[in-house]
């Protein structure tokens, strides 16, 4: 009788333990907050990042004019122009860069710089984790929302528990975590759940206890 009653003393305690973590969790998340009218109203300039292609035109010069990939390193070689930094730059910038190195073998080139394939920097990717039919890193659009995010990644597994999503964002420096609701937008159509997301947020869709 007094090994029943421990045994029933150590499992009320394990029980007590998770239920205490269980809700720790939850007060770590919080409703994600209403977008500022400065996010709202920002149309940043799309960021050239590794693993994108650009279209390269020297202007009346062909031979120079071509596609290139942004390799891992972030940065690009045409034939005469060798290891040029592009991640991070805007095809403008990246354009005035290779018009300079450009001009030791040109006179007064003009060149323009098309991204045809999109992946971005690091800092400018939905990253999704976890139950996710396909989980990835998504190039950040504007106005991009979370319907958007779920539609790319094929939506849920049948394993996941979407009503206890997160948002990871860095907020002043500091990453915070917000809830979303997955189950209630996919499943139930509910358009409030549809919260806008920004770059560098990363989605963690966790695995259902059941």
């Amino acid at each position: 009788m007094g090994k029943y009653k421990a045994n029933l003393i150590k499992y009320s305690t394990i029980a007590l333990v998770a239920a205490s973590t269980l809700a720790l969790g939850g007060c770590a998340t919080r409703p994600l907050p209403a977008p500022t009218e400065a996010q709202v109203t920002a149309n940043p300039d799309y960021l050239i990042g590794p693993g994108d292609s650009i279209n390269i035109i020297v202007w009346r010069n062909p031979e120079v004019s071509m596609s290139v990939p942004v390799r891992p390193d972030g940065k690009i070689t045409t034939p005469l122009v060798e290891d040029l930094p592009a991640s991070g730059k805007t095809s403008t910038e990246l354009a005035r860069d290779i018009e300079k190195a450009l001009a030791k073998f040109i006179q007064q080139p003009v060149v323009t710089v098309v991204v045809s394939s999109f992946v971005g920097t690091y800092g400018e990717q939905i990253r999704v984790i976890g139950q996710a039919a396909r989980p990835q890193a998504l190039p950040y659009r504007r106005d991009m929302s979370l319907m958007d995010v779920m539609i790319a990644v094929g939506g849920t597994t049948e394993f996941a528990a979407g009503n206890r999503a997160s948002l990871v964002r860095t907020v002043d420096g500091k990453q915070q975590k917000f809830n979303v609701r997955i189950d209630d937008l996919v499943k139930d159509g509910d358009i409030s759940a549809n919260v806008p997301v920004r770059p560098g947020d990363v989605l963690v869709i966790p695995e259902s206890y059941f």
